[in-house]
């Protein structure tokens, strides 16, 4: 019997047995991954007893000091439940409903959110297309014009991903530079940041250095790809960049009740006593390079991109990929070209990689 009024139960049931096989590993997404164990304990040690819900609970007030650590005294931190929200919350909060984003072709608010930034934001996409993910300056203008237009939805805002959807990494210096250009035309700077640790991990620099003193104003800060059971956050480094976010947070479903389990979470992730955000995409990003120094070399694999951080994309000779997946899942990223996305994660092992090029080989030599 449980006793309600203690943080300890009396007596404690046996764990469920497990649904699926723990073993099993995939290179899909990293999405795939569970929760890391300090991130499990830290739930735990959140949970007991009675907190003030939608925000006003001691662990929130403490994410706002571990964000200000990482991005400066001006940064506010809004959890929210998932990187679509994120997304959404930050750019409907920087934009008039007459206001547009210049993005990517590739980019994760354009491919993978089923319109939301369009549908639930209520605001336009101008996508441009990069060879890497990567938007610059130059790029930026292709679709940076027609202010005034009323024909036109008004470019006002740039969104940049870090790191990119194809694994590459923007540089201290490129996200500076474009920081600068956006800011010179009137327009702000969203960072979609759902791989942000490993981008710091892979450029070997704080997380402020290519955010808050590069010249971003707003960003999305994951933390399901890294370790986290749910929970991303907003942070807004330049407060005059956004209006109205607080209420916008609600209106689009990502205000948390009981949000003290998402900034718990976030604090075992980023907190001032752990760098757990940095091992944990640190391994990841290793992994990726072992799997690539792995393939590179095998004959009818090709690397179609720099490999920056915990993602390899690579094309196979036909029918390869599909026998693959029998043994392992991933994605198809181009069919049509039959190019691949293999993820690793934090929890992804030595072990594990040597399983999948034994197979991979297997499988090109059947071919």
């Amino acid at each position: 019997m449980t006793d309600l009024h203690s943080d300890t139960p009396a007596s404690v049931s046996p764990a469920s047995t497990p649904l699926h096989d723990r073993g099993l590993r995939s290179f899909a997404s990293d999405n795939y991954a569970g929760a890391h164990p300090e991130v499990l304990e830290a739930i735990a040690a959140a949970n007991g007893g009675h907190q003030i819900a939608y925000g006003e609970d001691v662990y929130t007030a403490e994410l706002q000091k571990v964000v200000r650590g990482h991005f400066g005294g001006q940064a506010e931190a809004l959890p929210v439940f998932n990187g679509t929200g994120a997304n959404v919350v930050g750019l409907q909060a920087m934009l008039p409903r007459w206001g547009a984003v210049v993005c990517s072709t590739t980019a994760h608010i354009h491919t993978d959110e089923n319109a939301a930034p369009e549908r639930v934001a209520g605001l336009k996409l101008l996508t441009v297309p990069t060879p890497d993910g990567k938007l610059t300056p130059e790029l930026i203008d292709v679709e940076a014009w027609g202010w005034g237009d009323e024909h036109r939805a008004q470019p006002l805002t740039v969104s940049i991903t870090q790191t990119t959807e194809l694994g590459t990494v923007y540089t201290v210096d490129e996200i500076a530079a474009i920081a600068e250009h956006v800011h010179s035309l009137g327009m702000t700077l969203h960072l979609d940041g759902s791989r942000l640790s490993n981008a710091a991990a892979s450029l070997g620099v704080p997380l402020r250095a290519f955010t808050t003193d590069a010249g971003v104003d707003v960003l999305s800060l994951g933390g399901t790809k890294n370790g986290l059971l749910y929970g991303e956050a907003v942070v807004v480094l330049n407060p005059d960049a956004v209006s109205g976010i607080p209420f916008l947070r609600k209106l689009d479903m990502q205000l948390a009740s009981k949000m003290r389990f998402v900034s718990a979470q976030l604090i075992a992730l980023y907190g001032s006593e752990s760098d757990l955000w940095l091992r944990s995409a640190s391994h990841a990003n290793a992994m990726a390079q072992r799997l690539r120094t792995a393939v590179e070399a095998l004959p009818g694999v090709t690397l179609t991109q720099a490999t920056q951080s915990n993602a390899v994309f690579a094309i196979l000779p036909a029918g390869v990929a599909d026998r693959l997946r029998e043994s392992f899942r991933f994605y198809d990223w181009n069919p049509a070209t039959r190019e691949v996305r293999w993820m690793c994660a934090f929890d992804t092992t030595e072990a594990d990689i040597d399983a999948f090029v034994a197979a991979l080989q297997r499988e090109l030599a059947a071919s």
